[in-house]
Parts: structure tokens; sequence; C-alpha cells
């Protein structure tokens, strides 16, 4: 059994914690180590890979619906699929729902891929990078990028990690198996970006950073949530008896929020959040993409942001456990 804790970041920080425990260490210097691998998913490669391809295969693609290309798409032969928000709790529990996110990441016109993950263990205000060389796993090393991780860090905006605070994370890591099993033996590199509790501006602004990321082709996005923590550890139990039971009350309440993202409204987004405070682990990476989608659309002559050419469609849903009363907890992916 894989056990896993993926604990709420709630608005309210209860402590500061340095984003640096130890010095850090040189830039690129460090492999970082599949350090939940043997716990949250398998340490053995051919186990592991054999794992993510039942997964992979069992996705069924033929009741999933998206809306047509355009013909700028079919005439440059553009990748359909840019960007995938996948869960990153024990693979044993989302792994088979991640992998209906994963079977749309196409290795042809992959050649980086940008993993956005929350914070879980410290306290962060803005955004982060990894400076190791590479992210190590089961089935193979991933190459950082550091050209891109560099042009990151001259912005001024984004802060490193230290190699602890990147081991100690799950967030990031949790997807580069599945990256790894998608892309194979093709070249590619990774940027690995922790996003603390932003706030709405500060949204704007990495947003503004990684809209022209998100418009070239060859990158692709990955970002890393759950959905509802509800449960008395998670100190989230509400329940609206009109929707069902509480586990039908968690679906209601996530699929809310997810028709806010399919209809590419932010806004909508930010007060959903507000007001139902869904504990949503992953809202700010979540947030921080939806603000590099607006950013990334096509402007007007008057340089206002225009409609977007981008698209989000819901594919699947599962809970870790269906819940039905105040002793019971789950968390949805």
């Amino acid at each position: 059994k894989i056990t896993f804790s993926c604990k709420h970041l709630s608005l309210n920080i209860f402590a500061k914690v340095l984003m640096s425990r130890k010095s850090p260490p040189k830039n690129y210097s460090y492999h970082r180590k599949a350090s939940h691998a043997g716990s949250w998913y398998s340490d053995d490669g051919e186990e592991l890979h054999e794992q993510l391809g039942k997964w992979l295969e069992n996705v069924d693609t033929k009741n999933l619906s998206f809306p047509p290309l355009s013909s700028k798409h079919k005439s440059e032969n553009l990748p359909r699929f840019r960007a995938i928000i996948a869960p990153h709790a024990g693979l044993s529990y989302s792994g088979p729902t991640a992998a209906y996110a994963y079977a749309h990441l196409d290795p042809i016109h992959v050649k980086r891929i940008f993993v956005l993950g929350p914070s879980h263990h410290v306290y962060l205000d803005g955004c982060a990078v990894s400076v190791a060389s590479h992210l190590v796993t089961p089935l193979g090393d991933l190459k950082v990028d550091e050209q891109i991780t560099d042009d990151l860090l001259g912005t001024g905006k984004f802060q490193t990690i230290s190699q602890d605070v990147d081991e100690d994370e799950h967030s990031i890591e949790m997807h580069l198996p599945f990256v790894k099993r998608r892309m194979g033996t093709r070249a590619f590199t990774v940027v690995a970006i922790m996003v603390g509790s932003t706030t709405e501006e500060s949204d704007r602004e990495y947003g503004s950073i990684l809209a022209p990321y998100l418009s070239d082709p060859s990158n692709f996005f990955i970002v890393s949530s759950d959905f509802c923590h509800w449960g008395a550890k998670f100190r989230f139990q509400p329940h609206d008896k009109k929707h069902g039971a509480v586990h039908e009350y968690i679906k209601w309440l996530d699929h809310l929020g997810i028709g806010f993202l399919e209809s590419n409204d932010i806004d909508g987004f930010y007060s959903y959040l507000e007001e139902h405070q869904n504990t949503i682990c992953g809202r700010h990476p979540i947030c921080t993409f939806l603000q590099a989608i607006r950013y990334a659309s096509a402007e007007t002559s008057s340089g206002s942001v225009g409609s977007t050419p981008f698209s989000i469609t819901f594919v699947k849903y599962d809970q870790s456990s269906k819940c039905k009363g105040k002793r019971d907890s789950s968390v949805s992916y």
C-alpha cells in the first residue's frame, strides 16, 4: 500500500518557514533524488514502467470530445494539446486518473516541459525554480533546461529552491515518471517551478512571464494539482445535503470549479475559491497558468488581451474514497 499526505496549503499561513534550510547549492551541481520512490510509487524501474503503461493503455479516448482544430493548426501541423492539469497523490490512488491527462502528451512535438507544482512544506510568496542539473526517476533521469531556468531567474521574479526543499516536495516529482514514460528516449528538457502562495496580482505577473513559453508549440505545460481534500485532517468538512451524500457533494463542489476552468473564466475561478474555499492544493499553479493563457491570447490593436486561442476540456474525475460521514476523508483527482 502506498500512503500519502497532501496537506492543504491554506491562505492563512500559521508558520513562515525559510525557503532554504541550508546554504543553496551552486546552480546545476546536483541530481535531484527520486525521494518519494519506494513509498509513493514503485522504485523498481521495470515494475513502474509496466504499471504506467497499463494505466495509459486503459485510457478510453472514444468518449472524449474536443473543440475542432483551427485551420492554422491543420495547415501548420501544430500539436492539439499544449498542457494538462493532473494530480500528484500516491500513484496507486491517482495514477489511473493522471493517465487520462498524460495520454494527451504528444512526444513527437514536445522539446521542453514546464512543471508547475504547489509548495506543501515551506512558505513561499512567489515562484521558485529547481536548479538541479537532472531530475532522477526509476525510469531514467530528466535533464533540467539550464538556459530557460537562467532566463527565468534573470527576470528577478524567481527564487531558487535549495536541494533539501526540492527533494522534500512531491508535487513536481510525482509527474516525472509519467513524463519519462511518455517521452521515452526522445531528447527534451524540463523546467521545474514551485508556485507558492501567490496573489492575483502576482499570478498576473508570473503568467505574463510564462505566456511566451506557452505560445511556443514545442513547449508543454504540466500543472500539478489534486482537487478537494475533505475530512477532519484537512480541516474541511462542508456538506450541503441537497447535493446528495458527502462524496456527491464533493463531486458537485469540484465540478463547479472545473466549470470555470473549462470556460477559461479566471475571474470566476477566483470568486469560486473565495466563496467556497475548496481545498484545491494546486490552486496557485492553476491560477498562474490561467493568467499565462490570458496573456498568451491574441492582443487587440489597442494592446489589450483579446480572445484566447486555448480551450480547456475536462477528461476524468475520481476520488480516493467515497465519503459518507464525518469520520471519512478523501482527496479528489
